[in-house]
């Protein structure tokens, strides 16, 4: 009786997981439409012949081009989050390793693929002309931001320094790899994340010179 009494709840169970399925097979062929048309040239018909899906079927879940191409941008920010998050739960409370598991997140092959970085650039060149993007990227590395400043500003008062530089200080950090993310992206032959690596960890080095020696190491290329 009580496994009969349960069953009018599954067909509405059933219902929900379905559409979380068909959501998520509509944003990774969003995702690959992305990477293969650019954003521009991303439209409902590209999405739904990617997905192998009637263009209602987009429509239905997502009701316009925009409304998508958001979602997306969100689903592309929550795998990033998680990467790091992950990383940050493996390792040490200590400041350096924390500031070491941020970097090497940021240049883990699960983010930074030429598939995922031609991602990121093509939302970040929209940026401007679609604010909702830029909102979208505030919103969601916001609190990446805050782990990678809380870092540096205990890292700093540990050293017997001004905490209060610890703005400039993960600001720049964060600014060096987003830049080398755009070199890895546009110039592969020159630039890979285990030179990207080495190069943040030179700066690290700069920066707090009583630790050179742990970043340097922890941070080197690959062999």
């Amino acid at each position: 009786m009580a496994g009969e009494a349960a069953n009018p709840l599954r067909p509405r169970k059933e219902r929900v997981e379905n559409a979380s399925r068909r959501r998520r097979q509509i944003i990774e062929a969003t995702l690959r439409s992305v990477v293969k048309n650019g954003l521009a040239a991303t439209t409902l018909a590209t999405v739904a012949q990617e997905a192998g899906l009637s263009q209602g079927v987009a429509v239905f879940y997502f009701k316009n081009k925009h409304t998508l191409l958001a979602e997306t941008l969100r689903s592309h920010f929550e795998k990033y989050r998680e990467n790091w998050r992950r990383a940050l739960e493996a390792t040490a409370p200590d400041p350096v390793d924390r500031i070491v598991a941020l970097i090497k997140a940021d240049f883990d092959d699960e983010v930074c693929n030429p598939q995922a970085l031609a991602i990121w650039h093509a939302f970040w060149g929209e940026a401007n002309a679609r604010p909702l993007y830029a909102e979208i990227a505030k919103e969601l590395d916001a609190d990446r931001a805050a782990e990678m400043h809380k870092a540096c500003a205990e890292l700093i008062e540990r050293d017997g320094k001004d905490p209060g530089h610890a703005d400039l200080v993960a600001a720049g950090v964060d600014s060096l790899t987003d830049g080398l993310w755009l070199r890895i992206y546009l110039t592969p032959e020159n630039m890979s994340p285990g030179l990207a690596l080495e190069i943040t960890a030179r700066h690290l080095a700069a920066d707090f010179p009583e630790h050179a020696e742990a970043f340097l190491s922890r941070l080197k290329q690959p062999e």
